[in-house]
């Protein structure tokens, strides 16, 4: 890992994986899920700014605004195909009659018929890293795994990696073909993975990439009632955390994040993040989280929040806060390893 004072550090996701820099920007929210993007030119301006702070790794997936995030991403992805690190992800299956109804598949048919999407929509001949989405149980990890190995040996995917599964899934897929990146909800508010797929991933020499490191925002402190405050269209007014009396327990969990911000003159976002990045530290393994954000103003700060290191007290003050969160990750948990490990 390399670092200076002006330059983002850098990690290696896996053995013989890619390089990137240790944030990496989740591009979901740009066209799908957190209400209407009005100002498209500056989510534009924003992946530029990102590549100029040393953010390599770009993450999106077929199933945000089926399809649509991929095209958006398409002309950035172009411009600058040997600077950056290109993830995507295979799982969630549209009905293309009624788009509300999804399905998990992991089977061989569909993750050939989903690369290929995947590839055209985004106007490449290879995906730098291509994850599994989700787990289809009724697949083996095994088999899954095999498929996506193919598409390594046929050269249309560089690096495998996977989302939501199991320390066990993780070990059986390892066995398989070597996994890069494992993506899963990691958090001030999300820690369920330390018990099980945190120790898998540090034994096997897997990197972690965080989704939702600010908890979906809960954690600027940016909303605290969701019904009330986002688009009719944000998916964070049905998560259980965000709404009714959980939303205003869940809020009064952030005082020591308030407290170490106004003591260190950042924002709640950064500590935050920097709890998040520190955890490459405390666990011993490799952490790139991939907060998202459609403007310049807040990349700078969560950027920033890699040269940010908290102290023994001020993580000790931190630790608590996990176990006493109200609700659930989701409304539906059956599409996480929660239930499975």
């Amino acid at each position: 890992m390399t670092d200076s004072n002006d330059t983002m550090a850098t990690a290696t996701l896996g053995t013989g994986g890619p390089e990137v820099g240790v944030q990496g920007l989740g591009c979901m929210g740009m066209s799908f899920a957190y209400g209407p993007t009005t100002d498209v030119d500056e989510a534009r301006a924003t992946l530029e700014r990102a590549l100029e702070l040393g953010v390599t790794l770009y993450d999106t997936a077929d199933m945000y605004g089926a399809g649509e995030n991929e095209k958006f991403l398409a002309p950035f992805v172009r411009a600058h195909r040997d600077r950056i690190v290109l993830a995507t992800k295979f799982a969630i299956d549209f009905d293309p009659e009624n788009p509300q109804k999804r399905t998990i598949r992991n089977d061989r048919p569909y993750i050939r018929r989903a690369v290929e999407g995947s590839l055209r929509r985004l106007g490449v001949d290879e995906i730098d890293l291509y994850y599994m989405h989700r787990r289809d149980v009724n697949v083996p990890i095994e088999e899954t795994v095999g498929a996506m190995a193919e598409l390594v040996a046929e050269g249309k995917v560089k690096h495998l990696g996977l989302s939501e599964v199991t320390g066990g899934e993780l070990r059986a897929a390892q066995a398989v073909h070597p996994i890069a990146a494992v993506q899963s909800e990691w958090s001030l508010f999300s820690r369920d993975i330390e018990a099980n797929v945190v120790p898998a991933a540090r034994e096997l020499g897997v990197a972690l990439v965080p989704y939702s490191p600010l908890g979906r925002g809960f954690l600027t402190g940016s909303f605290v009632h969701a019904e009330n405050e986002l688009s009719g269209d944000d998916f964070r007014r049905s998560q259980p955390r965000f709404t009714g009396d959980n939303a205003e327990a869940n809020a009064a969990l952030l005082e020591p994040v308030r407290r170490i911000a106004q003591e260190r003159g950042i924002s709640l976002g950064q500590v935050a993040l920097a709890w998040v990045q520190q955890q490459a530290q405390v666990h011993g393994l490799t952490v790139v989280p991939i907060p998202g954000t459609r403007r310049r103003s807040r990349l700078e700060e969560n950027t920033a929040a890699t040269r940010i290191t908290l102290t023994a007290d001020e993580l000790a003050a931190l630790e608590p806060i996990a176990e006493k969160v109200a609700g659930g990750r989701y409304a539906d948990m059956s599409f996480t390893s929660a239930g499975r490990e």
